[in-house]
């Protein structure tokens, strides 16, 4: 016959609080709002992340698109100022022909004076350009940098929150045994482990998008550069009679 089980081999029963809905109903009431406004925190991050994933994305193929279609065009300087711009890059070359083209259509003013003044305020058109493009790429970083550096903080501050109460609510009723003190804790370190669920795929998000976003702002700067370099030698050359 097979020995009958103690009382010590029975494995103790999970009790109704050893779970994440457990733990949030023995929360006090300043944790649980902590909790539904950390769950609201992370549905914006996740929204933004997402959502500016796939804007970096299409942004960066309009740009290759559009430089490909630049690459055949054997003139930039007969392309239409007026235009619609799809893309960042698109913009950029709108802005500087309409510059351009505000001194003036005849391309063959010998005046050297005159076309570095058209020049200069074809480059001052680029860098206003650039700066409204990059206030575009890094559009929602901010928000989603706040969420990364604050939902720690609203997870701690729901979790010395969660503990005073404990302590308070034992100091009542002048018990000091665990039983009586877990319940509360366990409630209030929901908070600290919600806020870290969110900052932590936030922090990692946010660093990929920052860094995507950074490398698109140096190339937008490059082209511009670039753009600049072409039109000032198709004015020289226009100037001279080459073109």
């Amino acid at each position: 016959m097979e020995p009958a089980l103690t009382a010590a081999a029975i494995p103790p029963a999970v009790g109704p609080g050893t779970n994440v809905v457990g733990y949030f109903a023995q929360s006090n009431t300043a944790g649980q709002v902590i909790v539904v406004v950390l769950i609201v925190l992370s549905l914006v991050a996740w929204t933004i992340m997402v959502g500016k994933y796939r804007d970096l994305r299409q942004l960066q193929s309009l740009n290759g698109h559009y430089e490909r279609l630049l690459a055949k065009q054997r003139k930039l300087l007969d392309l239409d100022p007026d235009l619609p711009a799809e893309s960042p890059y698109n913009a950029l070359v709108q802005n500087a022909l309409e510059a351009f083209y505000h001194y003036g259509a005849d391309l063959s003013d010998p005046d050297t004076h005159r076309a570095a003044l058209r020049m200069g305020h074809v480059e001052n058109a680029m860098q206003r350009g650039v700066a409204n493009q990059t206030v575009r790429y890094e559009s929602k970083m901010v928000l989603l940098g706040s969420i990364v550096t604050g939902a720690p903080f609203l997870g701690l501050l729901g979790t010395v929150w969660g503990v005073m109460d404990a302590f308070g609510a034992m100091a009542g009723t002048g018990s000091a045994s665990l039983q009586a003190l877990a319940p509360g804790v366990s409630g209030a370190l929901l908070t600290t482990v919600a806020g870290l669920l969110v900052a932590i795929p936030a922090a990692f998000g946010y660093n990929y998008l920052l860094q995507k976003s950074r490398i698109a702002i140096v190339e937008l700067e490059n082209f511009a550069s670039l753009i600049a370099d072409r039109i000032e030698m198709e004015a020289q050359a226009a100037a001279a009679g080459f073109l």
